[in-house]
């Protein structure tokens, strides 16, 4: 399709023009300069086809001398910069005369002295008219040319820097695109592969835009085209950089650079688009484009620069293989840190390339979370590498197998590695699985190392973990704190079994010093421990966090973005995100999600052999399957737990958190003497630390009020510990299931608002009536909980179920099951307003902000009357 497009221009230039053209017998100098490319020649055109269109003659060539214009004939002159010294000396003396009509085109290089004299004499009688790059907003006003393109316009002005000839070249192929449409321009723009330094670079444009930019390329020399191969490459370079590397002076670097700036193929600021790079990279000969990127790598390995931002650059534009090996190898080293993924694949191309670096690429592979490459490569050198080799192939196995959830062979492997840090690795997973690091086998090749931080962060992860079973939880905690502290300021490249951050962040829970844990998880999530293999693990712990503090909503969001970023779980974090799935769902009364998710929990903890770092997600699994009425299935693994536990001596940090699952387990599954052991267990552990203190107290007041004495003094103050612990929406729901049961009016709204204060909510807040602004999405209704979602189980259940009739739940049960007013009153046989009168009386009864409130609080509602219907071995039992 042809597509006019004519000229921008700005209303002083119209108006310039439109003078020009006005009045034939005024006289007229102008000189019009700009780089190719920016509009010089369209300009003069445009200024012929006024002057012609006004009656004037328009001469387009230099005159004789003794021929000057006659009156009523403008002279446009073009490229007045390839005119020989005799007709730039003509241009000047009719300029000089004053007498006639003259417009002089010409670029900013070369510049010979008769040029220069020509536009000093122009100058005289006007400033020079300047072309420069479109603006956003001119690239965009030509791009609207074309339907299909207008919303590339942000794109093409990236790509051109906003030169003209290359804004309409670009247009003009996206046009002409197969179908013409806006979707399939867009598909041959954006892609997701890396740039240079790594950053999303364009896709290839269309070829026909690169194609226009031969004749360009052609009329340079051969010098300037090396220069721009340079800086094709996409990394800046200085003048002495550039004169050795082509060879010249820094004089001629200077020429060159002015000539080819000249021919619009750089920017004002000596940069080449990415345009107008694409098409130098596609139309040189491979054998000239890889003599100057093998020339421009070996320069900067010799002064000892980064090689990276090239590599990638070249990488970018599909010239990978114009690198040599050992320029592959140092930008793969430099991109572990940051970018393992790509290390892994420079990695791979050096050694296609002849280099060798045995053990790196397993190492690269594993620190970007690809664990099957990681350990194929490791166990090839382990079978026949040389000792060094071998040792590193060790720990990249074992920290593969520990992510994997493999441990006793983990162990052994970090044991046969035999460096320092191996070593501590091997004693944390000992004390993980409650074995003794003497089983595990012969100490390998590796006799020692350097005390690296890696090293030293090692050593202080198995000192924390050793502490939180045989010392204090201040001391475990603080251990390994300052372990994930060691670790922030280069911890990217570490091979780490688990994280310290991690691992202090558990403890952290474990003794309820949530603060704590969030903060270096925060750190841990800011400095990269561990690179991408250890970020979703700290993505998720931070949404346990959450889930504890009964932010359910913003827990999930959390391990959704854990979950979606790359690629497969592995077995911890694949049991971490089933199991807080089903937190979320227990939490929220959610009884279908805690369904549909419980068999993908139970897949996840059979693929993990229970330790030390899985017992959260355990006792987490072990309430949900209670709640199911399948704890039976989840029994044996209980069991390991219990009997881990045992050989470690039963710690109280790791097995308070147990205990306190174990009783609400026992509680749905209406086992009263499970719970009682539960309860005693704690209480036994009370003085270990804040969290065993705090869920005895609970614990003990739980239990009272399943058996129908509520304390409500007793319970607030119980329930008040768990909150002030961090643990928030256990706080709430044990004041709220304390409401549910006393009999006592008065004590019974207290500990309703008390639930809603742990909850987040102003005790007391009211909603207003329905369908004003306390009705459905109004604003009433107390505080919200962070993210405006609707307030959690632990708020609904502290509703009191006794201010229900038998009728309203029955409705609550039917408006459960998405059944409308009308349907619901002909099942009850009563009318569609009755129907509407009994909702907005619960909804006043219960203090609900909005329907999706009341929604929350119904289906709690209906889950508890059930649940109590099903089991009362509570109330039979005497009270204590």
């Amino acid at each position: 399709m042809t597509i006019e497009r004519p000229l921008l221009l700005s209303r002083e230039l119209r108006s310039l023009l439109d003078r020009l053209a006005a009045d034939p017998a005024v006289p007229f100098a102008l000189a019009v300069t700009g780089p190719g490319g920016h509009g010089k020649t369209a300009l003069l055109g445009e200024v012929a086809c006024r002057c012609r269109q006004a009656g004037q003659t328009v001469l387009t060539t230099v005159p004789a001398a003794t021929e000057p214009p006659g009156p009523g004939t403008v002279l446009l002159v073009d490229d007045a910069h390839l005119l020989d010294d005799t007709r730039l000396g003509a241009l000047r003396a009719l300029v000089d005369t004053g007498r006639h009509r003259i417009v002089v085109g010409y670029r900013p290089w070369p510049r010979c002295a008769a040029l220069v004299e020509l536009a000093d004499a122009l100058r005289r009688h006007a400033d020079p008219l300047l072309l420069v790059p479109f603006t956003p907003e001119q690239t965009a006003a030509r791009c609207a040319a074309a339907p299909e393109a207008a919303r590339l316009a942000d794109h093409v002005h990236a790509q051109t820097a906003g030169v003209p000839r290359d804004v309409d070249r670009l247009v003009r192929a996206l046009s002409a695109a197969p179908g013409s449409t806006l979707s399939a321009a867009s598909a041959l723009l954006p892609s997701a592969a890396p740039g240079p330094g790594g950053a999303a670079s364009p896709g290839e444009p269309p070829q026909s835009a690169l194609v226009e930019f031969g004749p360009d390329l052609d009329r340079l020399t051969p010098d300037a085209r090396c220069l721009l191969l340079a800086l094709a490459a996409g990394v800046p370079l200085t003048v002495d950089l550039l004169g050795a590397l082509l060879d010249r002076t820094p004089g001629a670097v200077a020429e060159l650079v002015a000539a080819t700036r000249a021919a619009g193929l750089l920017t004002a600021d000596h940069r080449i688009t990415p345009l107008a790079r694409r098409a130098v990279v596609a139309l040189s000969p491979p054998t000239d484009r890889t003599a100057v990127w093998h020339r421009l790598v070996d320069q900067r390995l010799g002064r000892g620069g980064p090689v990276l931002p090239l590599v990638s650059a070249l990488r970018a534009v599909g010239a990978l293989g114009d690198c040599p090996a050992p320029a592959l190898r140092a930008a793969a080293e430099e991109a572990l840190a940051e970018q393992p993924a790509l290390a892994a694949e420079l990695f791979a191309a050096a050694t296609a390339a002849g280099s060798s670096a045995p053990g790196r690429p397993a190492v690269a592979a594993l620190l970007a979370g690809d664990l099957d490459t990681a350990l194929r490569l490791a166990d090839r050198l382990l079978a026949g590498a040389a000792p060094d080799d071998r040792a590193e192939a060790a720990a990249v196995a074992a920290t593969a197998l520990a992510h994997r959830g493999q441990t006793g062979r983990s162990v052994e492997l970090y044991r046969w590695s035999g460096t320092p840090a191996a070593a501590a690795f091997a004693e944390v997973g000992s004390l993980a699985t409650a074995t003794t690091t003497g089983d595990a086998g012969p100490v390998g090749p590796a006799t020692g190392g350097p005390p690296t931080l890696g090293a030293g962060a090692a050593r202080l992860m198995a000192e924390g973990v050793r502490a939180s079973i045989d010392g204090t939880p201040t001391t475990a905690l603080s251990t390994l704190v300052q372990a994930a502290a060691l670790l922030e300021p280069d911890g990217r490249t570490v091979l780490l079994p688990d994280s310290p951050a991690a691992l202090a962040a558990l403890t952290g829970v474990h003794c309820a010093e949530l603060d704590i844990a969030e903060r270096v998880l925060d750190r841990a999530t800011a400095s990269g421990i561990g690179g991408p293999l250890l970020a979703r693990r700290h993505l998720l712990l931070r949404a346990w966090i959450l889930m504890l503090r009964g932010r359910t909503a913003a827990a999930a969001d959390a391990a959704a973005a854990a979950t979606a970023s790359g690629g497969p779980l592995e077995s911890r974090d694949l049991l971490f995100a089933t199991t807080l799935e089903l937190g979320v769902a227990r939490r929220n009364s959610d009884l279908g999600a805690l369904q549909r998710g419980w068999g993908h929990a139970l897949d996840a903890v059979v693929r993990h052999p229970v330790d030390l770092f899985t017992l959260l997600p355990l006792g987490e699994l072990a309430i949900a399957a209670a709640r199911l009425g399948e704890l039976d299935r989840l029994e044996p693994h209980l069991h390991q737990a219990r009997t881990l536990l045992g050989r470690l001596g039963d710690p109280p940090l790791w097995s308070a958190p147990l205990h306190w699952s174990g009783l609400h387990a026992a509680i749905l599954a209406d086992r009263p003497g499970a719970a009682e052991e539960h309860v005693a267990a704690l209480t036994a552990d009370a003085d270990h630390s804040r969290y065993a203190a705090v869920a005895a107290t609970a614990a003990a007041s739980w239990v009272d009020v399943l058996r129908g004495t509520v304390d409500p003094a007793r319970v607030e103050a119980a329930a008040r510990g768990l909150y002030d612990a961090g643990f928030c929406w256990d706080a709430a729901r044990l004041a709220g299931q304390a409401a549910i049961r006393t009999a006592d009016r008065r004590a019974m709204t207290a500990l309703l608002d008390c639930a809603r204060v742990f909850q987040g909510r102003h005790a007391g807040a009211k909603s207003g009536p329905a369908g004003g602004k306390g009705g459905p999405g109004g604003a009433r209704g107390g505080q919200r909980p962070p993210g405006g979602a609707a307030p959690p189980a632990a708020e609904v259940d502290a509703v009191p179920r006794s201010e229900l009739s038998e009728r309203e739940h029955e409705v609550a049960e039917l408006v459960l099951a998405g059944l409308t007013y009308r349907e619901i009153g002909d099942r009850l046989f009563i009318s569609a307003k009755t129907v509407e009168h009994h909702v907005a009386r619960m909804r006043s009864r219960l203090n609900c902000a909005n329907r999706t409130e009341l929604l929350a609080l119904l289906r709690t509602l209906v889950a508890e009357r059930m649940a109590v219907a099903g089991g009362g071995a509570w109330r039979e039992r005497p009270t204590r």
